[in-house]
């Protein structure tokens, strides 16, 4: 309908449009690929390749494991931030801490800072707020009003309450429900890595021990209570978590005959979209000309506007020695 609208004064020949998709913007175009492509001239992916499945379990069982390494990457990075965020989490587990904008700041809040992980420069932002939250335990015995607003506003879950009540969905078709996937990945094979509980934490040491890991774009039941937007969907999400009701987003028969050009990066550290995942996926499309590439992180497209000019060049056939 929209491409109709886009179209509707330009003849037949010329009313295809040609489309770029960052992110879930990807997956869109994967979808239009599958059901409408004889609508499409041309496809640009950034970091936006889906993974074929049915559900997410897949999705984080494989980001996870992403995100363990991504920590180890940070804390060799800032060392004394171990005992830093240990502190802070010591502080939340025992402190009922509330925003100043209603939420709540609870120790598996504190851990999803880890979502800037995945940016370039999101070691520096959560550094800053890590620094700045132990020197405020340190100094007042508590977080200040400025910590606790900067750290909120790092945190965008209130702003743009869809990016968590359907940012498991958007994963789910021919009728398999998400469940809560992260939240039961998590607990069935990486509790341990992501303790949020400080007496299970103090166990190793409560002066000196392990880094409490941060966790990344995963949303969880919880979320619901500790983010005072996210409280009137309650019920909203929980619907759309055991919802079964789910159509196909991707026909992999029509993705293999595929005719349409298309071009996409994927970034081999990409801590949101897995590349594994994402090489599968281009291998199953016709036609994919992939670039693979570790110079970025998943907002490579905002970061450098070379990426989009690779990409041109790649459909057009000027590069051809990958």
């Amino acid at each position: 309908h929209i491409r109709k609208i886009l179209c509707r004064d330009r003849a037949d020949k010329d009313s295809k449009i040609a489309l770029l998709g960052q992110s879930f913007g990807g997956f869109c175009i994967t979808t239009y690929l599958s059901l409408f492509p004889e609508s499409v001239s041309k496809a640009f992916i950034t970091g936006g390749v889906p993974p074929l499945v049915d559900g997410p379990d897949a999705v984080y069982q494989a980001t996870y494991g992403r995100m363990l390494s991504r920590n180890k990457q940070y804390y060799e990075r800032f060392p004394r931030d171990v005992a830093r965020v240990r502190s802070i989490m010591k502080h939340l587990n025992e402190v009922d801490v509330a925003l100043p904008d209603g939420g709540r700041l609870s120790p598996r809040r504190f851990q999803q800072l880890g979502i800037s992980f995945g940016f370039t420069g999101g070691f520096d932002s959560v550094h800053q707020l890590v620094f700045h939250a132990a020197n405020d335990l340190e100094s007042l015995g508590k977080l200040s009003t400025h910590t606790l607003t900067a750290i909120a506003g790092s945190q965008s879950f209130d702003s743009n309450p869809l990016y968590c009540i359907m940012h498991e969905p958007i994963y789910c078709q021919n009728g398999t429900p998400s469940l809560w996937s992260a939240h039961r990945v998590r607990e069935a094979q990486f509790a341990a890595e992501f303790e949020h509980s400080w007496d299970r934490i103090a166990a190793s040491g409560e002066d000196s021990g392990p880094p409490v890991r941060f966790t990344g774009e995963t949303v969880y039941p919880w979320m619901l209570d500790d983010y005072a937007e996210l409280r009137k969907l309650k019920d909203v999400a929980q619907g759309l978590a055991e919802y079964t009701g789910w159509g196909q987003l991707y026909d992999v028969d029509v993705l293999a005959k595929n005719k349409v050009p298309v071009a996409g990066v994927s970034y081999y550290n990409d801590m949101f979209v897995d590349f594994y995942l994402s090489e599968k996926t281009a291998q199953a499309v016709q036609g994919f000309r992939q670039w693979v590439t570790n110079e970025y992180h998943h907002n490579g497209l905002r970061d450098d506007s070379r990426v989009m000019t690779y990409l041109v060049s790649l459909l057009r056939g000027d590069i051809t020695d990958l």
